[in-house]
């Protein structure tokens, strides 16, 4: 096993949350090997960048991923969020928004 990732935090953070929406975060940070507190933090950047959509409901919030949002990195210009779903995660029903 290696000690490096070829996606980072935040790119896990969303694939796991396109998987489970109401993902707890305590839960998020155990599936990808990160502490609460790092997930949260990943949670609110994604949130400020316009990545996810927060929703509370009841106790529980619910994230709505925003496929139509280009990916931030040089080499993916002009592909969006979208594109790296469809091959990390092909299920379409977790694809949820493209608002």
């Amino acid at each position: 096993m290696t000690n490096w990732s070829f996606l980072t935090n935040h790119a896990q953070a969303l694939i796991a949350i396109a998987q489970d929406p109401a993902i707890r975060l305590r839960d998020l940070g155990d599936r990808i090997g990160i502490t609460e507190r790092a997930a949260h933090r990943i949670v609110t950047e994604l949130t400020a960048a316009g990545y996810l959509a927060r929703e509370r409901r009841g106790r529980r919030n619910h994230y709505t991923v925003r496929t139509n949002q280009p990916l931030p990195d040089s080499i993916a210009r002009g592909r969006k969020l979208e594109d790296l779903l469809a091959i990390l995660h092909p299920d379409p029903a977790a694809r949820q928004s493209r608002g």
